[in-house]
């Protein structure tokens, strides 16, 4: 019999060994199936990614003129250090000493820069310093083996007019935010950390079409990042180029009147009453929009950034969209218009008692005059605030909201900026007396007739409701856009970007038509004309030959006996010309600065200079005289036995 051991069963063993090892080598199988054959693409992508690396190349803005081609802004080309984080070894915090050192950058606003990218994908490329100047680049250049994450790249930098001229109506660029990049808005525009966008004025409406579509470098580095070799280069595609209705002589002539102001804050808008183009739009106190496109990431840069936010003349404000003022007694051509299309009084018998004022009750709100029983056209004529007291009550509240609604005093206009804001008419006031259990009484409809404490308008929106008047059927949206240019070549058409090479023709609201008859539209533009040609309060800027209508106000700010300083009344003036074929629109708001018809008219004034000698080629009637004419004599103010009142 054989003798067989089984004391260490070796052919179980084995047989376990062979069951191992054929599990191992199918888990082995199972994996590498996995990593090449169903992520293979992935894996391959991540192993290419090593080795070549697309380098992106901004594409400039279009360039932003005035109507006659005259360049308002464009872009220059800088040097930009990019930090490249994929090529990054090291912790961050780690470099911000050496750069700080070594670019003349602030530390603690660079600590900031990378605390802000942490979250970001890490293929993402930062810039670091723009405009570099030669020095850096050198410094750059000399540490390429210590800092293989850093690169120097050419770039556009937007430029700016550095007297902050038209600040407020082309805007400012800047970085994408943090914030932003998480709105839903600016996702679908597949933006990144870094890109330069619009962010205020026609910058930030018109940014999908001036911002263009970057290009990019394809290029081979090597385990350091270091560039070995270049594959490919898909240019930038510039952005279109944009013409603004801006005609720029006006707008410098604007700007002037504002800066040579008695308080320098205030507004000018000139626009076309017949298409609603506005060629002018010149707010004061301003600011240079370079600070966001070049400065704001140094910290003399942060600096100025919050002294503006702190300044009390708030330069960052576009006054013509952003604020609203009581209007005073251009109030008083809108309430024309109204009380003899609802009947309140006809063109027969529109004859008021003025009567210095009128009591309501225990109340006397007082006219700046005693005016007898004018007509509409004399009470236009010499901003007779009895009348218009009067008159209001014919109307009602129901009537003054009525014509509110008529030319969209309660609505923004539809300019093509961004944040402006809604004017504020006695309808919205009505609801919020009504919202505190408060009634509205007749004192209220007096106050509410006169433009003083019921009405908060801006500019802009006052202005296009006078141009619709004087024009007499349309009630344009005021708008800066005039032509979109064409970019690039015939024959590169990237129709997928939404680009072609035909001009486009942007796409205008269509004009609110209004149903002002003939002989009221006559009889309220006859008053507008004798306001400046026939002795009423803008008799000072009349033109021989070129008839301005208009109409002066001034707005009491707080009430009568508080004139000084920031106190003061607002000058307002608001015209069109030629009076009975209006050619031209304009209005002019100087904050605290007292009467209309010396101080808003004449500014104005000098602005239609500058229309007459380019439309007529000959010097306007009366325009030295003007800058040499004495003012002419402010009333006497008497004690005031209730609220304001307000004068033309």
């Amino acid at each position: 019999m054989k003798f067989v051991d089984t004391s260490q069963n070796l052919r179980a063993r084995l047989f376990a060994v062979q069951i191992i090892a054929v599990l191992l080598l199918s888990l082995l199988g199972v994996r590498l199936y996995l990593l090449q054959v169903v992520r293979g693409s992935y894996y391959a992508e991540i192993a290419q990614n090593q080795r070549i690396r697309l380098l992106p190349i901004p594409a400039p803005r279009g360039i932003i003129f005035d109507r006659n081609g005259h360049p308002l802004v464009d872009s220059r080309p800088i040097y930009t250090v990019i930090l490249s984080r994929e090529d990054t070894r090291k912790d961050l915090s780690t470099l911000v000493k050496p750069l700080a050192d070594g670019l003349g950058l602030d530390a603690d606003l660079l600590r900031e820069r990378f605390e802000e990218i942490k979250s970001l994908p890490s293929f993402e490329s930062v810039p670091i310093k723009q405009d570099a100047n030669p020095g850096d680049i050198a410094w750059v250049e000399a540490r390429e083996l210590e800092f293989p994450e850093l690169r120097i790249e050419q770039q556009p930098q937007r430029r700016y007019p550095s007297d902050g001229s038209l600040a407020h109506v082309v805007g400012y660029v800047g970085e994408v935010g943090p914030e932003q990049l998480k709105q839903p808005a600016y996702k679908e525009k597949k933006l990144k950390p870094g890109d330069v966008i619009g962010q205020s004025g026609l910058e930030q409406s018109y940014d999908d079409y001036l911002r263009g579509r970057d290009g990019y470098r394809k290029v081979v580095v090597d385990s350091r990042g270091r560039i070995q070799d270049e594959i490919e280069t898909v240019l930038p595609l510039p952005g279109h180029d944009l013409v603004t209705t801006i005609d720029l002589d006006l707008q410098q002539m604007a700007e002037q009147q504002l800066r040579d102001s008695s308080t320098k804050r205030g507004v000018i808008v000139v626009l076309d009453p017949n298409n609603g183009e506005i060629l002018a739009l010149a707010s004061a106190p301003t600011f240079d929009p370079n600070l966001f496109s070049q400065r704001i990431t140094t910290k003399a840069g942060r600096a100025e950034y919050v002294g503006l936010l702190n300044d009390p003349d708030k330069p960052l404000i576009n006054r013509a969209i952003q604020s609203r003022y009581p209007p005073g007694s251009t109030w008083k051509i809108p309430m024309a218009i109204a009380g003899l299309q609802q009947g309140a009084i006809t063109l027969d018998h529109s004859n008021l008692v003025c009567g210095g004022g009128i009591q309501v009750g225990n109340k006397f709100t007082r006219c700046m005059g005693n005016h007898g029983s004018p007509d509409i056209k004399n009470a236009i004529t010499h901003s007779c605030d009895g009348y218009f007291y009067r008159l209001g009550l014919k109307m009602g509240l129901d009537g003054i909201i009525a014509m509110a609604e008529e030319f969209d005093l309660n609505k923004r206009t539809g300019i093509d900026l961004p944040n402006e804001v809604t004017s504020r008419t006695p309808g919205e006031f009505k609801t919020i007396l009504d919202r505190r259990n408060q009634e509205w009484k007749d004192i209220d409809t007096v106050f509410a007739s006169f433009g003083q404490v019921y009405e908060e308008m801006t500019p802009i929106s006052m202005l296009r409701t006078v141009a619709a008047i004087g024009q007499g059927t349309k009630l344009f949206v005021p708008h800066l856009l005039k032509e979109i240019r064409p970019v690039g070549q015939p024959g590169q058409t990237d129709y997928s970007a939404g680009r072609g090479f035909e001009p486009l023709d942007p796409d205008k609201p269509n004009p609110k038509m209004l149903t002002i008859p003939e002989d009221i539209h006559h009889a309220v533009v006859e008053g507008m004309w004798s306001v400046v040609n026939a002795g009423g309060t803008g008799a000072g800027i009349r033109m021989a030959g070129f008839d301005i209508a208009g109409k002066t106000g001034t707005a009491q700010v707080v009430g009568l006996g508080k004139d000084t300083g920031k106190n003061k009344d607002h000058s307002w003036f608001v015209s069109y010309a030629p009076a009975y074929k209006p050619e031209i629109a304009m209005i002019a708001l100087i904050e605290n600065s007292g009467f209309g018809g010396q101080h808003a008219a004449p500014a104005v004034r000098r602005v239609y200079d500058v229309y007459y000698r380019k439309t007529r080629n000959a010097e306007p009637p009366g325009a030295v005289p003007l800058a040499k004419s004495p003012k002419p004599p402010e009333p006497t103010k008497k004690p005031a036995e209730t609220i304001a009142q307000t004068q033309g």
